[in-house]
């Protein structure tokens, strides 16, 4: 590092994202949670339709846009913010509701751009552990005195809260807000959405990155009741309005209006996960059940870091953590089906 880095700065860690090969024609990629299909010809075509042109700048309320995410989720435009990437609107949620006074609040295995967040806004956090099989333990977070982050389903683990369970937490803690984060729900999990109706409290982030097709597009949304999102587009217009550019919106646009195609493609990883799951237990791994579009599996016949580095060497890329608690498992991204078979296979014949 330089000498003209700030201090306040010098000791941050920053998120270590999946690999992302330059010669990716070598690999199997399941690594990154991307979807293995392609937008639809009929979302392209919308997109190309609805596409700005690019001398120009977007629309800052992105008003298009946020009326159709609204209507495919049951909520009004005011109730929603576009963003680049639902990252953005974790870090405007760090930045709005968390403070020296509020810490953030946030389980020990999770998404790991938590706590690089809480460093980078200079937060006190606190991380509350997983049960021993890998579960939030909604006890642990009721009267938590703090911005809780959960994500849902879980990040690495695929694990699942329940509405039931996630409502308690809100209703527990009043005073600050609950951010759930669904990155991963529209693979079998229940959304929390219609809650922000009945819980001023309620933060709830989304991504196109997974099962719309869009990682490449960076393209996100928060959701709450219209003074959160009041709150939040406070700080973006005083970091980025012009935050979404003109041709993810165009993308959104298009993805939002091929929903048949969405769904689809949604039945079909959940299908390819089943069979996945199967073809893993067969084989001898262990794994918690996950609604997320990849798994999380451990074998007591090889290592987790071994397995990941036997499984590149043969042009399969899945995720590997180094975090204690963890590093027996990796977390294997749902593809094609003929990509898991492929894993399978080979799986099959590193294992004996």
């Amino acid at each position: 590092m330089s000498k003209y880095l700030s201090q306040t700065r010098a000791n941050l860690t920053p998120y270590v994202p999946g690999e992302q090969p330059v010669d990716i024609e070598r690999y199997i990629k399941l690594n990154t949670n991307e979807s293995p299909f392609r937008l639809s010809k009929a979302a392209l075509a919308y997109a190309f339709a609805s596409l700005r042109p690019l001398q120009l700048y977007p629309d800052p309320e992105y008003g298009e846009l946020r009326r159709a995410f609204a209507e495919s989720i049951g909520v009004s435009a005011d109730e929603v913010m576009a963003v680049n990437g639902s990252d953005e609107a974790l870090y405007l949620a760090f930045s709005a509701f968390c403070d020296e006074k509020t810490p953030a609040v946030f389980a020990d295995i999770t998404y790991g751009f938590y706590p690089v967040f809480a460093d980078m806004c200079r937060i006190p956090y606190e991380t509350i552990p997983l049960t021993d099989d890998l579960q939030i333990n909604p006890e642990d977070y009721l009267d938590a005195k703090g911005t809780i982050f959960i994500a849902n389903p879980n990040a690495p683990t695929g694990v699942l809260l329940g509405v039931s369970d996630i409502e308690r937490i809100i209703e527990s803690n009043p005073e600050n807000v609950v951010v759930i984060d669904e990155a991963y729900i529209d693979f079998g999990g229940e959304t929390v959405v219609p809650l922000i109706r009945k819980y001023d409290n309620l933060l709830v982030t989304r991504t196109f990155s997974k099962s719309r097709s869009l990682a490449g597009a960076r393209l996100g949304f928060a959701i709450g009741c219209t003074e959160l999102i009041a709150d939040l587009n406070t700080l973006r217009n005083s970091i980025n309005p012009y935050n979404v550019n003109n041709a993810t919106v165009a993308y959104g646009l298009g993805s939002l209006a091929d929903d048949d195609a969405f769904r689809d493609n949604c039945t079909a990883i959940e299908e390819t996960r089943a069979f996945t799951v199967d073809g893993l237990k067969t084989l001898g791994f262990e794994m918690p059940d996950s609604y997320a579009n990849f798994v999380f599996a451990r074998t007591p016949k090889m290592a987790g870091g071994e397995l990941y580095h036997a499984l590149k060497e043969r042009g399969i890329l899945v995720r590997h953590f180094d975090n204690e608690r963890i590093c027996d498992y990796n977390r294997i991204s749902i593809g094609t089906p003929e990509q898991m078979q492929t894993l399978l296979d080979t799986l099959k014949e590193l294992l004996g």
